[in-house]
């Protein structure tokens, strides 16, 4: 399977949409996304794959401790800019 990246689609914008579409969208984008890096496949094969050691059980963990770190990063950097008036935050009810 060829790999396909999103410029290969050309430019796409969400400016303008409703808080609906725009929730929509996201999920219509989590939902390709999750399909995109779903694998399956026998778990012997897998556990084969990955052997006894902890190696890849260490390697997630720190993957996910970082990604937890980056996220609350991210958030912080998210709420400044809406304090600041930077980035207009709307709240559904």
């Amino acid at each position: 399977m060829p790999f396909v990246s999103a410029s290969d689609f050309g430019a796409f914008s969400a400016e303008g949409f409703s808080a609906v579409q725009l929730k929509l969208y996201a999920q219509v984008c989590g939902w390709t996304l999750a399909r995109a890096h779903a694998k399956s496949g026998d778990a012997a094969t897998i556990s084969g794959y990955l052997g006894k050691s902890d190696t890849f059980d260490r390697a997630l963990s720190a993957f996910a401790v970082a990604y937890a770190d980056q996220t609350q990063k991210d958030h912080a950097v998210l709420v400044k800019a809406i304090r600041s008036g930077r980035v207009q935050a709307l709240a559904e009810e």
